[in-house]
């Protein structure tokens, strides 16, 4: 293979690279609206397109569109076995990435599979000789001879060598980021689906010559591409460099949440450097172990904190107790936790230093005390009644019975409602179990409800039916649901005159937590809030817990 892709190597010049290039992948399939979607790109502030042409048959046109770039272009014919959709024998892809160099391509990419066919190209005038990119793809998973593979690219006079393949877990990012660390030439080492999204966003922390964006949301030419908005607003691509910092919500799923969104804005206000990103961990305690173990002790990443939610907030406090870790009593005794704050280790040859609290039941706590405008320790006055028997239900019962409240715990299960009751039952606090159809006649003060009724999309729904409790001006409603902001339980609580919470509250006091214990500043609430206000009240989105 070297020796053939050598012919083509003496085609093209080899350059110095000294950036990461924001390049956006455009599909060809009208020239006058590839013509627009360059312009879009250039105006969305990327650095070059690639065009595929797997789908151009007039030659021309092509050539014209290529001429009349306004970003340099990498011209690239993917044939179905390399995962495009081009039916044209390799002699005749070849030919036509030829054309496309001899009319201003800045970059043609070339398949090592296909790279025996590249002796049909002839030499290019010098002045307008483009570089060569060659591309190894797999959509089936990672590559059994993944560095056999990239010795082979290194080892051609290719200019960019390139290596993508589908991750199967999120741990296949960090293999990508060890090939840009090790490069022997510029290199694009990218993963493609969910699990790879970080490997897109980071390329520019690690050195890769490039990274994929898609042009708007509606899709890009790989799974997992992102469109270039969200590159350089949400996830701060100007601001990457290599000493930024990382952290992410680890979850299953985590494609939804509005973490990313609220975090960087604030890293971006008080001007930290650091990056938050979707962190998706497959369920089970080895995942999450796995996940920790390799991403805590890679070098160059510096993974500073994380968010966790659902399935793993047991799995992180158990991880964390079997390393020793500084661990929030409380999170202790609700068996769950939802941060962890990271420091780096002292000197070499230590370890990182891991501290793990949950915000989720300051938020709680907080968001009431605040709304009734009393201390914590005056909740010992008040009766709670706690819709919900999960993971936001328990933490809610364990930290209002810690300062003294007496809740009821309704849950539709109300076996599941009694295991809770008896669990913290006395621990300051009374605690005591009943069927939600009895709701109706709670005398509760305060109803906070930790279910998934009404939760976007089923907005019509809520979680006591029918059949509410006796609601007054003295009565105080707390929904944790965040999408809608606005639930239908929240409504009916309005209408009876009743105080309310959104959920929004609890997420924003959540994170801000978060975000002061991994910063060490002052969080930007006012931001933070309207980032999450925004978002909701623009668009309607998928729910999160994270």
């Amino acid at each position: 293979m070297a020796q053939v892709v050598g012919q083509l190597g003496r085609l093209v010049g080899t350059k110095s690279q000294s950036m990461t290039h924001l390049c956006v992948a455009i599909f060809v399939t009208d020239i006058d609206e590839a013509r627009r979607d360059i312009a879009l790109a250039a105006e969305a502030g990327a650095d070059m397109v690639e065009l595929r042409l797997d789908h151009c048959a007039d030659q021309a046109q092509f050539n014209s569109l290529i001429q009349q770039s306004i970003l340099p272009v990498i011209a690239t014919l993917r044939p179905a076995w390399e995962g495009g959709q081009s039916r044209l024998p390799d002699q005749q892809r070849v030919g036509l990435l030829k054309a496309a160099a001899d009319n201003g391509a800045s970059y043609v990419d070339l398949e090592s599979r296909a790279s025996e066919h590249a002796a049909a190209l002839k030499p290019t005038p010098p002045e307008t000789r483009p570089r060569l990119i060659l591309s190894h793809h797999d959509f089936g998973g990672r590559p059994d001879r993944l560095y056999n593979i990239l010795g082979d690219l290194n080892a051609t006079e290719a200019d960019v060598v390139k290596i993508v393949w589908t991750a199967r877990t999120i741990r296949d990012n960090l293999e990508a980021f060890e090939i840009l660390r090790n490069r022997q030439k510029p290199t694009i080492a990218l993963c493609m689906g969910e699990a790879g999204l970080i490997s897109r966003i980071l390329a520019k922390k690690f050195g890769a010559f490039l990274t994929f964006a898609a042009l708007d949301s509606s899709g890009g030419t790989a799974p997992g591409q992102i469109s270039i908005a969200d590159m350089k607003r949400l996830y701060r691509w100007d601001a990457i460099n290599p000493d930024t910092r990382v952290y992410g919500v680890v979850g299953s799923p985590v494609g939804h949440s509005m973490s990313p969104a609220i975090h960087n804005a604030a890293f971006d206000r008080i001007g930290h450097d650091g990056l938050y990103l979707p962190l998706l961990v497959e369920p089970g305690y080895e995942s999450f172990k796995a996940f920790m173990e390799t991403f805590l002790n890679f070098e160059g990443l510096h993974f500073s904190g994380c968010s966790v939610t659902i399935p793993h907030k047991e799995n992180a406090l158990r991880y964390l107790a079997e390393k020793g870790a500084d661990i929030e009593p409380l999170a202790r005794s609700i068996g769950a936790l939802n941060t962890i704050v990271v420091r780096p280790p002292g000197a070499v040859g230590q370890l990182p230093t891991l501290r793990g609290f949950s915000t989720d039941y300051a938020a709680i706590l907080d968001s009431i005390t605040s709304r009734l405008n009393i201390t914590r320790q005056q909740l010992r006055d008040y009766r709670v009644a706690v819709l919900g028997a999960g993971g936001t239900g328990r933490t809610a019962v364990a930290a209002l019975a810690h300062y003294g409240a007496t809740v009821v715990v309704y849950n539709r299960t109300v076996e599941k409602a009694r295991e809770l009751a008896r669990e913290f039952d006395g621990k300051t606090g009374q605690v005591v179990a009943m069927p939600l159809d009895r709701l109706c006649d709670s005398c509760c003060q305060i109803y906070l409800n930790a279910t998934s009724v009404g939760m976007h999309p089923k907005v019509d729904q809520c979680p006591w039916g029918e059949k509410p409790p006796r609601l007054s001006k003295d009565t105080l409603v707390f929904d944790t649901i965040y999408n809608p902001m606005k639930t239908k339980l929240l409504r009916q609580a309005e209408d009876a005159g009743a105080l309310t919470i959104s959920g929004v509250e609890m997420f924003v006091r959540q994170a801000v937590g978060q975000f002061e214990a991994w910063t060490g500043k002052p969080a930007p609430v006012d931001l933070m809030r309207q980032v999450v206000e925004s978002r909701l009240g623009g668009k309607k989105q998928p729910q999160s817990r994270g």
